[in-house]
């Protein structure tokens, strides 16, 4: 009897510990993006990554429409490439979360981000606590994931139990390394929202 069976299911097995690994980077990335939207008190052309605009009835990321520069330090500046689309911007502007004014002078949308208030840093730090536990989860449902992969295999016979353990431990051991990346990801915006 040739020893492939057994290689195949060692491929398998990495494979499963691969593609945990890399649905955690995802989550984790994912996580960063979502921090990068929140307000801190500088001016940041991220601030707008979740922004849609209605282009022409097509749902339309607004930094695909216009030109974000950043002219002073509280300052955003939007210049639609169409200027048929101020309106629009500043329509979609008004209806997001970022509770910012735009003012629109006929050729270019100018974003002055006040200075952050206490209560609204500490509201947006809760924010930021909420999606850091939501990527934390994320990041152990994989986990979950992975093992009940490796259990069923250990069950039907195909991995033995010592195998299953070592498995686990580096799931485990990229489950940790996930989390602290998490867990800087919030101390950084953290202290970006702290600053004055």
């Amino acid at each position: 009897m040739t020893h492939k069976p057994h290689e195949d299911m060692t491929a398998q097995v990495e494979k499963i510990v691969h593609d945990a690994e890399d649905r955690m980077k995802h989550a984790v990335e994912h996580l960063k993006h979502e921090l990068g939207g929140y307000r801190t008190g500088r001016a940041n052309p991220a601030l707008l990554e979740r922004i849609h605009v209605d282009y022409y009835g097509t749902d339309t990321p607004l930094h695909q429409m216009a030109n974000i520069s950043v002219p002073e330090p509280r300052v955003l500046a939007i210049q639609p490439w169409d200027r048929n689309m101020l309106q629009p911007i500043e329509k979609a502007i008004l209806k997001s979360d970022l509770g910012i004014n735009p003012s629109n002078d006929g050729t270019v949308i100018r974003l002055n981000l006040p200075q952050l208030t206490e209560e609204r840093r500490k509201d947006l730090i809760k924010q930021v606590h909420k999606r850091v536990e939501e990527g934390r989860v994320a990041i152990r449902n994989i986990r979950r994931d992975a093992v009940e992969h490796l259990r069923a295999l250990e069950k039907q016979h195909k991995i033995g139990e010592d195998a299953r353990h070592t498995y686990e431990e580096k799931v485990q051991k990229i489950t940790k390394q996930y989390e602290e990346l998490a867990e800087k990801a919030q101390t950084a915006k953290e202290a970006e929202l702290m600053e004055v």
